[in-house]
């Protein structure tokens, strides 16, 4: 039996999707429709991270389908790992187009902390990516 899992965080921005992927070192993801081994067909960008029999795939919702099969066809933890490159390319192209500078802090449990810095129309102070302070 197989096993879909779908991821509740919504991956609408395509920039910010080719971004994360060249983050984890991965090609740029691809307008395809996939047919997952219980014969439903999904469109939208598919990402191919090595080693999973099936691609990931970014719907145009915003939705993530992907199959594994329990680990057994590709790595469950990539889901998480591709979430937290968007969250964070998505961050930093809002940040970007606001006129912010933004620098990045690895954590040492993986997590990346994100510093915004309001750009010269800004306030000069350390911000969020939506340009409130922080």
């Amino acid at each position: 039996m197989s096993h879909v899992v779908t991821i509740e965080t919504k991956l609408r921005d395509p920039a910010a999707l080719s971004a994360a992927c060249a983050r984890l070192k991965l090609p740029e993801p691809r307008n395809e429709t996939v047919k997952f081994f219980d014969g439903a067909e999904h469109s939208g960008l598919a990402v191919r991270p090595p080693g999973f029999v099936y691609p990931v795939l970014v719907q145009t919702d915003g939705n993530v389908r992907c199959d594994t099969y329990n680990g057994r066809w590709g790595d469950d933890a990539f889901l998480g790992r591709l979430k937290q490159a968007y969250a964070v390319e998505a961050a930093k192209l809002q940040a970007k187009a606001r006129g912010h500078r933004i620098s990045e802090t690895p954590l040492p449990d993986g997590g990346v902390r994100l510093t915004v810095t309001a750009g010269a129309v800004g306030f000069g102070a350390a911000g969020n990516a939506y340009g409130g302070l922080a």
